[in-house]
């Protein structure tokens, strides 16, 4: 049973990162005013502090777990977590929740920037303009230029004012274990002075040995100082790193 558990964190794990106004009829335009706007903000995000919401769930297994906690950017970019509380099933707490918030501070290292959604990485092709929750946005199908685990093919949306993502999903074009089937996914994100917030990420891993796992994130309360002053108050501390 841990075995399988385990599997699902990993295909979870793969599942987790200014223009001048509209550039509308000229799709290599945004895609550059995007990769610079994304790279720009990068820095920006270092400092800030938020608190997540993560809830998982093994239907098959009838295994559920949520876990409350406060995510920490450190200057440097270095992810941590601050347990607040956790609810639910322990095996779902160490297999898979903590399993993810571990691959997710891994993937902030500098071997990780070859799965980022770049025109390096990524092939654009635009699709129109729409509406994401009230803003224009441009729409476009990205499809990876090579088959590495972390890459997905699926759409992306890029705020037409901020040239920041609002939304990344899809599939991901090669799982990290025959025992999975498929990983879909999206992520949301809120823009805000400038700043492309995550703001959720649902993702849903079809496996071989205990059907669907789900995987549902809650971003809130941003901050861009640094509040670690307030993990004394916090009664479980979960540091995220190789290993753990």
């Amino acid at each position: 049973m841990t075995i399988s558990v385990r599997l699902v964190a990993a295909g979870i794990v793969c599942a987790a990162v200014l223009g001048a106004g509209p550039a509308s009829g000229d799709p290599e335009r945004i895609v550059d005013q995007y990769a610079a706007a994304a790279s720009a903000q990068q820095s920006r995000l270092n400092g800030a502090s938020m608190e997540v919401d993560i809830q998982a769930r093994l239907p098959k297994l009838q295994k559920q777990g949520r876990l409350v906690a406060l995510r920490h950017i450190s200057n440097l970019g270095r992810i941590t977590y601050d347990a607040v509380r956790f609810e639910g099933d322990r095996t779902v707490k160490s297999s898979v929740i903590t399993r993810y918030l571990t691959a997710e501070s891994d993937a902030q290292s500098t071997r990780q920037r070859s799965l980022k959604v770049t025109p390096e990485n990524y092939k654009f092709k635009y699709k129109g303009v729409v509406s994401e929750d009230g803003r224009q946005a441009y729409l476009f199908q990205v499809t990876p230029r090579a088959k590495r685990v972390g890459l997905f093919k699926g759409e992306l949306l890029i705020d037409a004012e901020t040239y920041l993502p609002v939304r990344e999903s899809g599939r991901f074009i090669k799982n990290p274990s025959i025992f999975l089937k498929k990983i879909e996914f999206v992520r949301k994100y809120e823009v805000r002075d400038g700043v492309a917030f995550p703001k959720s990420i649902e993702t849903v891993v079809d496996t071989r040995l205990v059907g669907k796992a789900e995987l549902n994130i809650a971003f809130s309360h941003f901050s861009l100082e640094d509040r670690t002053h307030l993990a004394g108050s916090i009664s479980e501390a979960m540091p995220v790193g190789r290993g753990q």
